[in-house]
């Protein structure tokens, strides 16, 4: 009887354990919308067409909760690392309509805790997600405004390492998810050497697959260009923009929705590089005010390089 009384006590005081001691996070939705505004590169100008294999890098290594930084020990994720590789292709088959397709293939690093608190590491690479979109740029003859509207299909996979790896951490979404942007691109002052831009893209999941509904997404940038240097046949095209994020957070039984969701406002100084028919785009993009749900991993800094061919 003793050593029954004995094992209900273990059992009681292990539960008011589990009570007491708070829960950890353990999700990390990637975010990487903004890799697709403030890419100049990707505004059409006019008839005719585009390809381009443009690369993005973040290395998510840092905890936070709320707007601060908070210990790695209140996250049971440790660090994602990701290369992504996009190849795209635009055509605009006259000064008003035209089409885009963009198909990502990814490389990521995950290392985070599994169930019996020891922390392991998965390493893989997959297709992501397919985005397909028209475009329409006849609001004015120098197609400097234009809108977006397309679909984004789950080409990517979800099912890798589900012990280790949470759905919003697998590199494809796993839904149906409708697309609608815009930009516009005007002068600054009576000369033709600055422009100001700006562009949105929303990306809202409307049939998703095995109880995960990923959170809707929100990306905007607004920035300038001087298009004033040139160096032999290189035309030299300093930019500084600011960008502008948010996810709301996840939903499902799959889902975390107490550590998904998120604002982010990032400053990023980029340049362009035009010799025609080819065109180099690279930028880094700093936060300076993030605001999560929860606790999740975030980049220091994100990265961004392309090169473009017109045609």
């Amino acid at each position: 009887m003793k050593n029954v009384r004995l094992q209900m006590l273990k059992v009681g005081g292990s539960l008011l354990a589990g009570l007491l001691v708070p829960t950890l996070a353990r999700a990390c939705a990637c975010g990487c919308g903004i890799f697709d505004v403030g890419t100049s590169y990707m505004l059409p100008t006019g008839p005719g067409g585009t390809v381009w294999d443009q690369y993005d890098y973040q290395d998510q290594n840092h905890n936070w909760h709320g707007s601060s930084e908070a210990p790695s020990s209140d996250n049971d994720d440790k660090e994602i690392r990701t290369h992504f590789s996009t190849l795209g292709f635009q055509y605009m088959f006259n000064r008003s309509w035209g089409v885009e397709a963009e198909i990502p293939y990814a490389f990521r690093y995950f290392r985070g805790t599994l169930d019996d608190g020891t922390v392991a590491s998965h390493s893989w690479s997959a297709l992501g997600d397919l985005k397909l979109q028209a475009i329409y740029t006849g609001f004015a003859p120098d197609s400097s405004s234009g809108l977006t509207f397309g679909v984004k299909i789950p080409t990517g996979g979800f099912h890798t390492d589900t012990g280790l790896v949470d759905r919003d951490t697998q590199i494809g979404a796993g839904s149906v998810d409708a697309l609608m942007g815009g930009f516009h691109r005007g002068k600054i002052g009576p000369g033709m050497n600055w422009e100001w831009f700006a562009q949105l893209q929303l990306d809202v999941p409307t049939i998703i697959q095995a109880d995960y509904r990923p959170g809707v997404e929100l990306s905007t940038a607004a920035g300038v260009d001087y298009a004033g240097f040139s160096v032999g046949p290189a035309r030299i095209i300093p930019l500084a923009q600011v960008l502008f994020s948010e996810r709301t957070a996840d939903s499902g039984a799959a889902s975390a929705p107490e550590s998904t969701g998120y604002q982010r406002i990032l400053l990023s100084p980029g340049l362009e590089v035009h010799i025609h028919p080819f065109d180099i785009y690279a930028d880094a993009e700093f936060p300076v005010f993030q605001n999560f749900n929860g606790n999740q991993l975030a980049a220091p800094v994100l990265f961004k390089f392309a090169l473009s061919y017109m045609f």
